[in-house]
C-alpha cells in the first residue's frame, strides 16, 4: 500500500507540467532585461472545474508586454487534493521585463 501511495505521489508532481499554459503578448520575446513576476493571483472554481468563484482580475504591465502563466502549482494539487476536487484552483502569474 505504501508503494502504491508512494507512486500515486511521485505521478502526480512529475505531470503537472501538461497542466502549464504560457502566453506571451506584445514584443515581450524581443525585449531585453531581466524577468520579474508582475502580478499573481489564484482563480478557484466549485464541482470539478464547472463553476468558477468569481473571477480574478491579475493587472498586466500598461504597455501589454507580458508573459501570462496559468499552471497547476503543489498549493493547487492540496487545495483539489483535500476537498476531493470539489474545489479546485490554479495560479496565474503575470511576468515582465526591467
Amino acid at each position: 500500500m505504501k508503494k502504491f501511495l508512494a507512486i500515486i505521489l511521485c505521478s502526480s508532481f512529475l505531470m503537472t507540467s501538461c497542466m502549464t499554459t504560457s502566453t506571451t503578448t506584445g514584443s515581450y520575446l524581443e525585449d531585453e532585461g531581466k524577468n520579474y513576476t508582475y502580478a499573481k493571483g489564484k482563480q478557484l472554481w466549485v464541482g470539478f472545474g464547472l463553476i468558477p468563484i468569481g473571477r480574478v482580475d491579475v493587472s498586466t504591465p500598461v504597455d501589454g508586454n507580458c508573459e501570462v502563466i496559468s499552471k497547476f502549482t503543489f498549493g493547487d494539487f492540496l487545495i483539489s487534493g483535500l476537498t476531493g476536487g470539489l474545489i479546485t484552483s490554479r495560479t496565474i502569474i503575470v511576468k515582465d521585463k526591467k
